[in-house]
């Protein structure tokens, strides 16, 4: 992947240190009156941050990992993303570990009765062009899917690690290329004749979305915030299979042929079983070798699908509107 066009001071300033050697720069986060999770500048900063502990970029030596002057700059992004993330996200109230599981469901269940139905409007009156677009800002997680929730295994123990190896297992498909729901995702994209190759829309993709894989990795890269891991990690499992069918339902009536149609079938069943092993297994025998820690699980739970939220309002306006969800990004006007 190539590193994207800047978006401010802070990119400008960040990617022309990532494309020389590493060597100490003093970072600066300027104030901005945009809110953090709106912020395009920022979010792709932390998000450049954070892809340096995944694939990278090809320009990128990747020595600036942990590179102490880049440590500094992602720490002071972060600070600004948690605060608003707090400020845009009320943490719940911490329960009893043998009430977490109630507290999630409930948590998941009005999310659901009050959030915008972005799916349901996927499958039966979304275009063509706009299901594209909505592949697209999928892309940035699902082309490194599961990744992110990786980062927890080995901060667990005993049942908790083992029913999140159970899940990501299935993720990554049981060790055969072909069932990856990375790969799978990929030939997704290959059937609406968009670029597979991983990070093709960086340009495109907007902070609305950007704050979406940037919480993930937030949480997955702290130890700190396992709670909030496993929590966000159960929130998707919990709000992915009747999504998912919808999606594949949409496809097929918008004339995807079965390969493209697989990935999300793959999740309507697969993610049904997720969800019981994330409730029960993971964040349930979690929260009972750490009970000061089920706050935690279900703020993670609560921002995952808060931001899922604000993504899809972002991009139901849009449409209402006969606008694109996507960035406009330098001379890129389309898709290919």
């Amino acid at each position: 992947m190539q590193l994207p066009l800047p978006r401010g001071p802070i990119t400008a300033r960040l990617f022309d240190a990532l494309t020389r050697p590493p060597h100490a720069f003093e970072p600066a986060v300027p104030d901005s009156p945009r809110p953090a999770l709106d912020d395009d500048d920022l979010q792709l900063a932390l998000f450049a941050c954070y892809e340096l502990h995944y694939r990278g970029f090809d320009e990128v030596d990747d020595r600036w990992e942990w590179d102490p002057s880049l440590l500094r700059l992602r720490q002071a992004l972060e600070l600004r993303f948690e605060r608003g993330l707090a400020e845009a996200v009320p943490r719940p109230p911490a329960v009893p570990p043998a009430q977490l599981r109630r507290a999630l469901t409930e948590l998941v269940a009005a999310a659901d009765r009050d959030g915008p139905q972005l799916s349901a409007f996927l499958q039966h009156r979304a275009g063509l062009e706009q299901f594209r677009e909505f592949v697209v800002h999928r892309s940035v997680y699902h082309l490194k899917e599961a990744d992110p929730h990786t980062w927890a295994i080995p901060r667990l123990h005993g049942r908790a690690k083992a029913a999140l190896v159970e899940i990501q297992s299935d993720e990554y498909g049981c060790g055969r290329l072909e069932r990856m729901h990375a790969e799978l995702f990929r030939a997704t994209m290959r059937g609406l004749d968009l670029d597979d190759s991983y990070g093709a829309y960086l340009d495109r993709i907007p902070a609305v979305t950007l704050a979406i894989g940037n919480a993930m990795s937030l949480f997955g890269l702290h130890r700190r915030h396992r709670g909030a891991l496993l929590g966000h990690l159960a929130a998707f499992e919990m709000t992915s299979s009747l999504p998912n069918l919808r999606y594949s339902r949409g496809l097929r009536r918008l004339g995807g042929d079965g390969t493209a149609r697989r990935f999300y079938d793959e999740h309507v069943q697969a993610d049904a079983v997720h969800e019981q092993i994330a409730l029960n297994d993971m964040c349930g025998s979690f929260a009972a070798d750490h009970p000061a820690l089920t706050g935690d699980v279900l703020y993670g739970a609560a921002c995952a699908l808060a931001l899922d939220r604000r993504f899809a309002e972002h991009v139901l306006a849009r449409w209402q509107e006969g606008d694109t969800s996507l960035r406009e990004a330098g001379l890129a006007v389309g898709l290919p």
